[in-house]
């Protein structure tokens, strides 16, 4: 694999994954958007193809496919097909696999010896739990960057054991992720709006999305804070997105829409069109989320400079990746965030510290997804800055007094404002320090009553646990 090398947290990764298979048929590994989650897999399939034992990797979505299949050529990893559409070679040692496709074809296959599942925290669904369960005596690999479901619960009755990889906020210290800027209006108004599958129904979201005063206007915001930038745009759905296409071009903004139906030659132009920055806003529905990368599409590299977050939503790993995608790194690069989806304020930061557990009892740094965790920033109403918690007596920023709690406000033609690094670092670094010096229980239970979690108790046994666990694994001669 002379043409990829590994970056010294991704070769660390792959020998523990080594190590915990020896142990247990089922690993979890946690990775952030941006991490190089598929070269991992690569260099973990090439190994047990070496050895003759065959790998499937499989992906939830064909865009998917394509991309993975680039990346295990540029590790010089041979492979075939499993999916609609392409030729199937059963004897290939490692099989780039489609979980629709397959599910289909169970009866037909071998068990093979490596089963790794992109993007796992869907596996609760029927078809990747009927493969799970056909294939028991594989081991199983899951790789994810937010470690629960949608409604909050864990992924511990799918997986063993969990090894963490970086966090966000290291990756960025490591330059392997990109320094960003967001900026943050007041949220939508989405009280009354119906669920759907543990989301906002996408029909309410847009239609409130489409108030045109809504959390200031969004070309004008783009070009106060992104203009010129390569811009991926997040919309409800394909009638949202071309709406806001078509606002953009209307403002002499190139831009177009792309979704999973748009015809494969539309696509292949308008992405080219963007590589060569004749397109400066991409705005897509379910396109550019999870593990999608235009570069491959594109056939060159593609630096996304900004994005545009317009689809309100309750699903952290959603928000995370979107939110995350322009912050793949690039020389003197700082990505630009803009948030008129109030997703910030149920989620909290991108890089914010968060705990996974196998039960989903860790904190997700925002309220998203049912998780317990740390209550979301509160919007000052003087300047429209999100203030992280514990809620000071004054804004940071412009010294407004802030209220403890945050009421809903009224959906208004506000300007969006720079959240700051000075108040994270300083909220941050208090929060270790005191989560660092509380050496039992009930200290750490005071300590989450002070930082504001809702559910202090069980955040407290999960940390103390946790502890222990490292603790353990320290004494094994293993990092955790």
């Amino acid at each position: 694999m002379a043409a990829v090398t590994l970056r010294d947290y991704q070769g660390d990764l792959v020998q523990r994954v080594g190590r915990a298979l020896r142990r247990v048929r089922r690993v979890l590994v946690v990775l952030p958007p941006g991490g190089g989650k598929t070269v991992i897999a690569a260099f973990i399939a090439r190994a047990f193809a070496d050895r003759g034992q065959q790998t499937y990797f499989n992906c939830h979505r064909s865009e998917l496919l394509k991309q993975t299949s680039g990346t295990f050529r540029a590790c010089d990893l041979a492979h075939g097909f499993i999916a609609a559409g392409y030729p199937m070679l059963t004897s290939a040692q490692v099989q780039v696999c489609s979980v629709d496709t397959l599910k289909n074809r169970l009866a037909k296959l071998r068990e093979p010896r490596v089963v790794i599942w992109d993007e796992c925290h869907h596996i609760g669904a029927a078809g990747w739990a009927a493969i799970m369960a056909a294939w028991p005596n594989a081991y199983h690999i899951g790789l994810t960057g937010t470690p629960w479901r949608l409604d909050g619960t864990g992924l511990g009755a799918y997986f063993d054991e969990m090894v963490l990889g970086p966090t966000p906020a290291e990756l960025i210290e490591m330059g392997n992720l990109a320094p960003y800027r967001i900026f943050a209006p007041n949220s939508p108004d989405m009280k009354g709006a119906r669920r759907q599958m543990g989301d906002f129904a996408k029909a309410d979201a847009a239609e409130r999305m489409r108030v045109p005063k809504i959390t200031g206007d969004i070309i004008e915001h783009w070009r106060k804070h992104a203009d010129g930038l390569l811009t991926v745009g997040y919309a409800v759905n394909v009638a949202h997105s071309q709406y806001l296409a078509q606002a953009f071009n209307a403002a002499g903004i190139p831009a177009a829409h792309l979704d999973g139906g748009t015809p494969a030659d539309e696509r292949a132009r308008s992405i080219q069109a963007y590589a060569d920055r004749r397109l400066r806003v991409l705005w897509n529905v379910g396109l550019f989320g999870e593990g999608f990368d235009l570069s491959a599409w594109a056939g060159r590299p593609v630096t996304i400079d900004a994005g545009i977050l317009a689809n309100p939503t309750q699903s952290l790993s959603k928000y995370l990746q979107e939110s995350m995608r322009p912050m793949r790194p690039a020389p003197g690069k700082t990505a630009i965030i803009l948030d008129h989806a109030g997703n910030l304020m149920r989620h909290g930061f991108p890089d914010d510290e968060r705990e996974w557990n196998m039960d989903g009892s860790g904190t997700s740094g925002g309220k998203g997804g049912g998780a317990d965790g740390p209550l979301p920033p509160v919007v000052c109403q003087g300047c429209f800055n999100g203030v992280r918690r514990p809620v000071p007596d004054k804004c940071p920023h412009c010294g407004r007094p802030l209220r403890v709690e945050a009421k809903p406000i009224e959906v208004g033609d506000a300007p969006l404002e720079e959240v700051t690094e000075d108040r994270k670092a300083d909220i941050r670094a208090q929060r270790a320090k005191d989560i660092k010096e509380a050496r039992d229980i009930e200290a750490l239970v005071s300590v989450a009553m002070k930082h504001g979690y809702k559910n202090p108790t069980g955040w407290a046994m999960a940390k103390f646990a946790g502890r222990a666990a490292a603790h353990a694994a320290y004494k094994r001669g293993e990092r955790r």
